[in-house]
């Protein structure tokens, strides 16, 4: 059954310049208890589909087509105090990128979940902090945690503390943005080996929203590349991995490194992304695509299933 469903999801943000098409036609599914990873450079609109789906978009952000289908009810029509008691932090909650910033520092850290569980849920004082304290003990602190303050986390602590308070209130959807930026290789490991454990054990539904495809390869179902506020390739992550069929997907897996094959220089994708005020004409990505033709220049790609759940946006597979 699918748990999140997204379809044609426009989002743009509103400037003195013009807007931003941050998120422009965007579609993907995902069942219970899957995880899908969002791929792409910085910029090209991973965290906006985030925050759209959490109707949590900055100043000048607006959804402005596309539907979000949540357990089957389409969310961009509810209410907003309805979706904050009902579907935020109850049915999907985040945990953001840079845990020191999402942190309140003048309130110990279990407060600060306490008082989301409070907010959400008619409980007690005394369970919420029973709570707080087991939810500590899941990600791997101790429950005495709850009353130091987040300066007294080391930045591995700070993001395991995050991932509890997304867990406050029992959510069905969590979606994990950057969760190892800043932090050093083995602890970003560690949080990545919780956030696994932690979709086993709750049966969780994941996002992971990431530029390192290694994260995907190790705990994703499904993989969504993206590329200037489009989705280039969407399929099973071992499809979109043996059989990247998108010239941008293919550029991104001959820039990641193999331990397994001979050594070979690591290829780059040329150019830099598009400015989303002004996206180039067809396809996007037809400035740095070493195998543009002209009809990429002039005309938008329709995305095709090439094989069954197996999308691709480009116009050399239409010719094939």
């Amino acid at each position: 059954m699918e748990l999140l469903d997204v379809q044609n999801l426009k989002t743009y943000y509103t400037t003195l310049r013009g807007p931003v098409k941050a998120v422009d036609d965007v579609s993907f599914s995902i069942e219970k208890g899957e995880a899908l990873g969002l791929a792409g450079e910085s910029g090209c609109g991973k965290t906006t589909v985030a925050l759209s789906i959490l109707k949590i978009l900055p100043l000048g952000g607006k959804i402005l087509g596309g539907q979000i289908f949540f357990e089957g009810e389409d969310i961009t029509k509810i209410h907003e105090k309805e979706f904050r008691n009902r579907i935020r932090w109850k049915g999907i909650s985040i945990v953001f990128q840079g845990a020191m910033n999402a942190l309140n520092p003048v309130y110990k850290v279990g407060d600060q979940i306490i008082e989301a569980i409070l907010l959400h849920e008619k409980i007690s004082k005394s369970g919420a902090r029973k709570r707080t304290e087991k939810l500590l003990e899941t990600v791997g602190l101790e429950p005495s945690r709850a009353d130091h303050y987040p300066h007294e986390f080391s930045g591995g602590m700070r993001q395991r503390a995050l991932i509890a308070m997304a867990l406050a209130c029992n959510t069905k959807l969590l979606i994990a943005d950057e969760p190892g930026t800043a932090l050093d290789v083995i602890v970003a490991a560690q949080v990545l080996k919780l956030l696994k454990e932690l979709k086993e054990k709750l049966n969780l539904t994941l996002i992971m929203i990431t530029h390192d495809l290694s994260i995907i390869a190790e705990t994703c179902e499904k993989t969504a590349i993206m590329y200037a506020g489009k989705v280039a390739e969407y399929a099973d992550t071992v499809s979109v991995f043996k059989q990247p069929l998108h010239p941008y997907t293919q550029g991104l897996m001959g820039a990641f490194p193999s331990i397994k094959t001979s050594k070979t220089r690591i290829a780059s994708i040329p150019g830099v992304p598009p400015d989303l005020l002004d996206p180039p004409i067809g396809c996007r990505f037809h400035p740095r695509c070493k195998y543009c033709m002209e009809i990429c220049r002039t005309k938008e790609p329709e995305v095709l299933e090439v094989d069954k759940g197996h999308f691709v946006s480009c116009h050399l597979i239409g010719k094939k």
